[in-house]
């Protein structure tokens, strides 16, 4: 259903209550007072027919037909056309929502249109029809009324936030691999975050510079002035995430890099030891293998040798084999091998 609500509102009470667009229009010349019309994710026709009605302007009613705009007021004549981004934190999948929400506001109608579940517009109605004298005020304490409620609704996200931040630096020193992807998810939201507050103040700032010209009551410049100064606290909060996170992001590297590196040396280390023990190995290998040569040599049994027939040939080849064996060992041992 995209007709959520559809109120006319005479002096701060419900007069009526109608079933569809063309009897609010009906009352509203009727009766006066103040019509608010809640349409849910609403059929193009339904805005054309409230556009036509209260003539609103066409960008406007463009704008609020496609979507996915940046938080803005902008002033068409007489009517005021506001895009708030509200959030909610989502604990089961520690992820923050983002919705999207335009407000038309003129001098005798105020009407809705909301893309997502946030924020829950039924409980700034009850809250102002709980307060006559403020709602009797006229279309602007509505639409306090709905900013005050989307400035509150930062509150959960701020607190979540502020959670997987502090679960983040808990990570960061261990051996998580999954932190920086974390760590950048986190930026982003934060990053979105901040592109849906910070133009709530300058927003606020101008609904307070044009109270007197457009003859806002001075209780309402209170509330809206309250109002801004929460946008103000949650907009440092989140400019103070985004810095957390940056700084998270660099030690997060830092300590990566320090890893490898020490990764790296005790590689190189180990190839050290290695390389030393393939030298011990191969000059033991040698020094075995010079005798061996000799005696292999003259193992072969050949008639025609030297010294075959030398009576001190044998005492000689064994003499050869050990100086051949303590030359390598010198050798060896002097270039630090063994």
């Amino acid at each position: 259903m995209t007709l959520v609500d559809n109120v006319v509102y005479v002096e701060g009470r419900r007069a009526s209550t109608p079933e569809d667009l063309d009897e609010t229009y009906a009352a509203l010349r009727g009766r006066g007072g103040m019509a608010w019309i809640g349409l849910y994710r609403p059929e193009p026709a339904e805005v054309q027919s409230v556009a036509a009605e209260f003539r609103l302007h066409d960008l406007a009613v463009e704008d609020a037909l496609k979507g996915h705009q940046r938080a803005k007021l902008e002033r068409f004549g007489d009517t005021l056309f506001v895009v708030l981004r509200p959030a909610r934190y989502l604990d089961d999948v520690e992820k923050v929502e983002f919705g999207e929400l335009h407000v038309f506001v003129g001098r005798d109608f105020v009407v809705t249109v909301r893309h997502a579940e946030s924020p829950d517009l039924a409980k700034v109605r009850r809250r102002l029809e709980a307060a006559p004298e403020l709602l009797g005020t006229g279309p602007q304490a509505v639409l306090y009324g709905i900013l005050d409620e989307v400035v509150d609704g930062y509150a959960p996200v701020v607190a979540g936030l502020e959670n997987d931040i502090d679960e983040i630096e808990d990570e960061i020193f261990g051996a998580d691999r999954d932190v920086s992807r974390r760590v950048y998810e986190l930026s982003r939201e934060v990053i979105e975050f901040q592109r849906a507050v910070h133009p709530l103040v300058a927003m606020l700032g101008a609904l307070q510079a044009g109270a007197e010209k457009y003859g806002l009551d001075l209780e309402l410049q209170q509330r809206l002035r309250d109002v801004q100064d929460h946008a103000i606290r949650v907009g440092e909060r989140a400019d103070a995430f985004r810095a957390l996170l940056q700084n998270a992001l660099t030690v997060h590297a830092t300590l990566v890099g320090q890893r490898q590196n020490d990764e790296m040396q005790r590689l190189t280390e180990s190839a050290l030891a290695q390389s030393e023990e393939v030298k011990r190995i191969s000059s033991w290998a040698a020094i075995l293998f010079a005798p061996t040569l000799v005696g292999t040599v003259y193992g072969m049994n050949f008639e025609h040798m030297p010294e075959l027939a030398w009576p001190l040939g044998y005492p000689f080849a064994l003499l050869a084999m050990l100086g051949m064996g303590v030359a390598l060992y010198g050798v060896f041992k002097w270039k630090r091998w063994l």
